[in-house]
């Protein structure tokens, strides 16, 4: 699927992921340890955000929630009034560089083409202060499918594998990797990763200017 289709798939599915699916569980509960290692007051960036229920309803004020279904933003209008919502492609973020403190993105990567994957995992390094965390889902195994019939309508999934992925996150830039093995809003067990991106990464980029905080087309 395109990324047209993935998003119209998304549009079609949306309220009813947001009704099966809890939003409560372990890998909620992650989000807690990401802000302990969070400084102050933290700018944080909520990627595929959905209705806002699972994670960024857990995350502090100023948190901005991205998404590029409407329907699962105007979900998160509901859930979560008080967030920044902006409608993007997680593939060319239209946020300023290095602004965030951290990044999360549960279950959300596998939905663009595998090979896609390195493009996004430096688009979140982009956005990142020197030394920020991502937070994200870790695919355990190597797929690229549609399913038909889920949550009612079709879904594209798609994954490199683990250490493949491992592989990519450490070409964007990132350190200090941290594994968590919990449970996922559909009640089976996910793998999640934590890491840090490298100071010298900032450093070795041309100085752009910021602009408003979060740029946005």
């Amino acid at each position: 699927m395109d990324r047209n289709a993935v998003r119209e798939a998304w549009d079609a599915v949306s309220k009813t992921y947001a009704t099966q699916r809890d939003p409560d569980g372990s890998d909620a509960a992650l989000l807690d340890e990401l802000r302990e290692e969070c400084p102050p007051d933290p700018t944080i960036l909520d990627i595929g955000c959905g209705d806002g229920a699972r994670t960024l309803a857990n995350l502090p004020d100023g948190s901005l929630g991205v998404d590029f279904a409407r329907e699962g933003l105007d979900l998160a209008r509901e859930t979560v009034p008080e967030a920044a919502l902006v409608q993007a492609d997680m593939c060319s973020l239209p946020i300023a560089e290095g602004v965030a403190d951290a990044v999360t993105a549960y279950h959300a990567v596998f939905h663009v083409a595998r090979t896609d994957h390195p493009t996004v995992y430096h688009e979140f390094a982009r956005v990142l202060k020197p030394g920020g965390t991502l937070l994200m889902t870790l695919p355990g195994g190597r797929f690229e499918t549609v399913r038909r019939g889920w949550m009612g309508g079709e879904m594209f999934f798609s994954s490199p594998g683990r250490e493949r992925t491992l592989e990519y996150l450490a070409d964007a830039g990132f350190e200090n990797v941290r594994t968590r093995t919990v449970t996922d809003p559909l009640g089976s067990n996910s793998e999640f990763v934590f890491a840090d991106l490298r100071w010298s990464v900032r450093l070795s980029r041309p100085s752009t200017p910021l602009g408003r905080r979060f740029r946005c087309r």
